[in-house]
């Protein structure tokens, strides 16, 4: 609990210096009225850090996935940036997450959508873009990306739609508006262009589904 009203003082702080836009957000009555979610939300904490040592073998305990697993550092300062930029913070959003690059190595656009228990895996070079859509369980490894084409509408829905329980394998290239099904896997290198069906592999430059 401790550590829930720290967060709140560093969001009490940022409404300090924009007031008309976080005081009804960030009030303490309104934290102490969430009491339940925030016990919900601890109870998803834990989890998740099981999740990871379901999936990963060498992940030993708690304190060691949280002091050396730079994709779990990754993601927990996506949480704070990505609740900053809905609530029209984006440029500290934004600029939160330019320091994360800068020290993990791992990009993440605050606008992405990221369901419950990512894990990226070692983490080097991953980057997600800004209209990704990533549902729960999804596992992935380091140089993954989710990226555009660079055509078409640059307005709209421009990044991949990842289902929930894929895996993504080392150095894969997810590009466009295109849509991984529930629990397929997409090989390691694979530059994927085309939608994968639910429970599939997809393998190759340019990838193609193995029967």
């Amino acid at each position: 609990m401790k550590v829930n009203y720290i967060m709140w003082d560093l969001c009490n702080f940022i409404s300090s210096n924009f007031p008309a836009k976080t005081n009804q957000l960030l009030s303490r009555d309104s934290y102490d009225n969430n009491r339940n979610q925030v016990k919900k939300e601890r109870g998803d904490v834990k989890e998740y850090f099981e999740s990871i040592k379901r999936r990963d073998p060498a992940a030993r305990n708690i304190i060691q996935i949280i002091l050396l697993y730079p994709g779990v550092q990754a993601v927990f300062w996506y949480r704070i940036a990505h609740f900053l930029y809905i609530h029209h913070l984006k440029f500290i959003a934004e600029l939160m997450m330019f320091i994360v690059r800068c020290c993990l190595n791992i990009e993440i656009h605050p606008a992405a959508q990221i369901g419950k228990r990512l894990f990226i895996d070692h983490g080097t070079g991953v980057v997600i873009g800004a209209t990704s859509i990533i549902g729960d369980d999804v596992t992935m490894y380091h140089g993954v990306t989710l990226g555009g084409v660079g055509r078409g509408d640059v307005t709209g829905k421009r990044h991949p739609t990842v289902e929930s329980n894929v895996t993504i394998g080392t150095g894969a290239k997810i590009l466009g508006n295109i849509t991984l099904g529930k629990g397929c896997i997409i090989g390691a290198n694979a530059v994927v262009l085309k939608d994968v069906p639910p429970s599939k592999t997809s393998v190759g430059v340019p990838s193609i589904v193995k029967k």
